[in-house]
């Protein structure tokens, strides 16, 4: 069993300490460390942990420490925890700045620790749902949008919420992005709360994403077209749906299958629609059980710091084109 410090008993703090809790079997949650007083109080009435006053203290006690703070303390915090050599699961975004997240990466691999970033979206079941499956994405296409909340427009909506969007097409797209261009406008903040982003890649990949933080509805989709099929996930209802296209002779046809004809240039196609399995789970809870695994087996993170760095660095190219624009540049 793996002892664990928790930094941060925020709102999303509070759902770490429970998640945590619920994996008793992998997690000794030793205390919890924050400087805000009435949250502190909080959560040791709810959750019966321990509060360190000195950071050091619980950092020393313990194998991995859950950082839940602000996203501004990240890059101290982190560095002092794996100077200590213990492992390390950080909130996304992983820092403030790429050149923290370049630091953080050096730090991680000279002191031998292990890195996850919290891009929890990876763990949704919609997109969990198609793991057998082989992706070879041509064209992406997502948005996310919210309505206003005045927590977190201490950034712009880009690192708030399009950098979950982000994580999930470069984890999709296996190619280095060659192009970025960005608009967005600040409406309600004093940083961008819409943004619009299109991307492409050296394979001929083009993804096209918006975000949006003022909203009168809420919506978490992305849609892939690749060579042979169309997927479009549903992560605000967990829903996945694969729409396939076969040759009639195909020997890769499902047996016992209802098909539809669609007559095409190149003869005539089949298409299958599939709604795949979804198994309901806990996706922060998922993440840190993962994170535990990847420690004990001496594997790579799923979210590695890695993909928390290309994540951040390509959400701030956006960010500084989309700033440029709105100062007229």
């Amino acid at each position: 069993m793996l002892k664990i410090g928790l930094l941060g008993v925020g709102h999303l703090g509070k759902i770490h300490a429970k998640c945590i809790q619920l994996a008793d079997q992998i997690y000794e949650l030793v205390g919890f460390y924050e400087v805000d007083d009435q949250a502190a109080q909080k959560a040791i009435e709810t959750y019966n942990i321990r509060r360190f006053t000195d950071l050091d203290e619980l950092i020393d006690a313990v194998d991995v420490v859950d950082i839940v703070t602000p996203t501004v303390t990240h890059f101290d915090l982190a560095s002092r925890v794996i100077k200590k050599s213990k492992h390390v699961f950080i909130e996304k975004p992983i820092t403030r700045t790429p050149g923290e997240a370049e630091e953080l990466l050096r730090l991680s691999s000279e002191y031998g620790v292990k890195v996850q970033v919290g891009h929890v979206e990876r763990f949704n079941p919609a997109l969990l749902a198609l793991e057998d499956m082989t992706l070879d994405p041509m064209f992406i296409e997502a948005h996310r949008l919210a309505v206003f909340n005045p927590r977190g427009t201490d950034v712009s909506v880009v690192l708030d919420l399009m950098i979950h969007d982000l994580d999930i097409l470069l984890s999709m797209v296996r190619s280095k992005p060659t192009e970025v261009r960005a608009s967005g406008v600040a409406v309600v903040s004093n940083t961008p709360d819409i943004a619009n982003v299109r991307v492409e890649f050296e394979n001929g990949c083009v993804a096209n994403l918006t975000a949006s933080r003022i909203s009168l509805k809420q919506m978490r989709k992305v849609r892939v077209f690749q060579h042979d099929a169309y997927l479009s996930l549903d992560f605000l209802d967990k829903k996945a749906q694969v729409v396939r296209l076969f040759e009639k002779d195909s020997a890769a046809l499902p047996k016992g299958e209802a098909f539809m004809e669609l007559p095409t240039p190149k003869g005539e196609k089949l298409i299958h629609v599939s709604m795949p399995e979804i198994q309901q789970v806990n996706a922060i809870k998922l993440e840190l059980e993962t994170f535990a695994e990847s420690i004990k087996t001496n594997t790579l993170p799923r979210v590695s710091i890695e993909d928390g760095y290309r994540a951040l660095k390509l959400a701030h190219e956006i960010d500084r084109q989309i700033e440029e624009k709105m100062r007229g540049l």
